[in-house]
C-alpha cells in the first residue's frame, strides 16, 4: 500500500494566534481496488470535533463544572485544554473511560492517558485537546483554570 502525505501551511500574522497552522492534511493512498483514495482534512475542524467529541462524552458522564481553555497563544502543547470533576474515583475513571471508547469510535487512537490506576486526576492528550478530570478535592489544590486562564505576557523573558 503505497501513501503520499502532502501538508500546507499557512502563517497568521494579524490575528490572536502569531504561528503556522496547519491548515489542511492530505493523504494520497492506494485502496484495495488498486485506485488513489485521497482524504483532505482542515486541521482546525478536526480540532473542533475532537473539542466535540470530549464536550459530549463529558456531558454523557454527567461530569461536573466542565471547563474549556482556549490554548491560542499561551502554549503549544495543544489548543484546548477541558477541566472537568467526578464525584468520586470511580465516577472520574468511568468517565475517563467513555472519553477513550467516544475517540475510538471517532477513529482517534493514538492517546496519551495518565493516572487511571488511582483514579483522583486522569489526563487524556489527543494532541489537540488536552482532559483533565479530577476529584474535586485534587481539582481544587492544583487549580489549573487560574494557571491557565490567566494571559500570556507580552513582553520576553531576558535571559
Amino acid at each position: 500500500m503505497e501513501e503520499a502525505l502532502f501538508l500546507q501551511f499557512k502563517v497568521s500574522g494579524g490575528s490572536k494566534r502569531k504561528d503556522i497552522d496547519l491548515i489542511t492534511h492530505t493523504s494520497t493512498r492506494t485502496a484495495a481496488n488498486g485506485n488513489p483514495d485521497t482524504v483532505t482534512v482542515n486541521a482546525l475542524d478536526r480540532t473542533d470535533r475532537v473539542l466535540d467529541t470530549v464536550q459530549n462524552s463529558l456531558s454523557d458522564a454527567k461530569a461536573e463544572n466542565v471547563v474549556t481553555i482556549d490554548l491560542a497563544g499561551k502554549t503549544s502543547i495543544g489548543d484546548y485544554m477541558v477541566i472537568a470533576s467526578g464525584r468520586s474515583q470511580r465516577h472520574v475513571g468511568a468517565i475517563a473511560e467513555q472519553i477513550r471508547e467516544a475517540f475510538k469510535k471517532a477513529g482517534c487512537y493514538e492517546l496519551r492517558v495518565e493516572g487511571l490506576p488511582a483514579c483522583d486526576w486522569v489526563l487524556i492528550d489527543s494532541g489537540d485537546v488536552i482532559v483533565h478530570i479530577f476529584r474535586p478535592e485534587v481539582r481544587e489544590f492544583y487549580n489549573l483554570e487560574k494557571m491557565w486562564s490567566a494571559d500570556r505576557p507580552n513582553d520576553p523573558i531576558a535571559v
